[in-house]
């Protein structure tokens, strides 16, 4: 690793490459090159790392602490907002109904996991592009802590947070997303069935910062990407360790469309599990009016040339 590290420091002139580079353990070095062998995520893997390699180096050109929390992400994150931006239009056709909804102030953004959020980063990109707003996220702690991603997570303020930091960044007048199914939904949902179980956290969390919750769905979300492997023993496994991402395939140029649904506002006479059960209605009104069932890859790929669609 040194002796690598050291050659292309001398190319490159950059003397911070060594304690990157050692930041990723020797195991997920081969767990990386497992999943390029068969992963169709390659380049969006490879982007991120790299991605991830540049915000390094830009942190330590300003001489920027990882505990710090100053503007000079500002200007990479616009950037990166602006290149999901581009390839969301180019590839997914990608648009956003009822910017409108969206509160002037704090809210919670909660949104249903397919097997990839594809569809919620390019609408944080475009609430930060159309806004000019952060929209923090919560992430699962198994991702916040894959080696080399840290400095990416950090500088667009995905991370897992905990539910007081959550309600600290919703008082001071954030937009916080979150997916209630997490991992779960994301391996094991068909056809865009929510399974929330009994979580309610992220409504505890909207009814201690007094803030509305705001309801979003993509439709062909779940076309982007399909995974492999629902079983009884990887349900089991997941449920045990909460690590398993089963293996998936896709990409395709899917039409994309998210669309946000009206706020629920605070109720301070509402419990936390009313409140969730509210949210996750919502949610399921806007998939039933807009997501055509089953889902077909071929028919969201059509979609992007549908008139009909784009007339309304």
């Amino acid at each position: 690793m040194s002796w690598f590290s050291q050659i292309l420091e001398n190319w490159i002139s950059y003397p911070y490459l060594e304690e990157y580079l050692t930041s990723l353990v020797h195991p997920w070095w081969i767990l990386k090159l497992l999943i390029l062998l068969y992963s169709p995520l390659i380049c969006s893997l490879s982007f991120f790392w790299a991605l991830s390699f540049l915000l390094q180096i830009y942190r330590k050109m300003n001489n920027q602490q990882e505990s710090d929390d100053s503007k000079i992400w500002e200007k990479p994150r616009k950037l990166i907002a602006q290149v999901l931006h581009i390839a969301g239009k180019i590839w997914y056709g990608y648009e956003v109904i009822g910017m409108e909804h969206l509160p002037k102030g704090p809210g919670v953004i909660i949104f249903y996991h397919s097997v990839t959020t594809t569809d919620y980063n390019f609408l944080v990109a475009k609430i930060l592009k159309e806004q000019q707003r952060l929209c923090y996220s919560v992430i699962d702690h198994a991702l916040y802590r894959i080696p080399g991603w840290k400095t990416f997570f950090d500088a667009i303020r995905l991370k897992d947070f905990s539910k007081d930091e959550c309600v600290e960044i919703l008082k001071k007048g954030n937009l916080l997303g979150l997916a209630p199914g997490g991992g779960r939904e994301a391996n094991f949902s068909n056809d865009y069935n929510i399974m929330w179980g009994k979580r309610t956290g992220f409504a505890r969390i909207a009814l201690e910062a007094k803030v509305p919750i705001i309801p979003i769905f993509t439709q062909n979300c779940g076309e982007i990407f399909r995974n492999i492997g629902k079983t009884r023993l990887t349900r089991w496994l997941y449920e045990k360790t909460r690590l398993l991402y089963l293996p998936m395939y896709g990409g395709f140029p899917v039409k994309l469309r998210t669309y946000i649904g009206e706020p629920i506002p605070y109720d301070p006479n509402i419990t936390a599990a009313e409140l969730a059960e509210k949210t996750k209605t919502a949610i399921e009104n806007l998939r039933d009016k807009y997501q055509k069932r089953p889902g077909s890859i071929l028919r969201a790929i059509s979609e992007r040339f549908d008139k009909h669609y784009k007339t309304n």
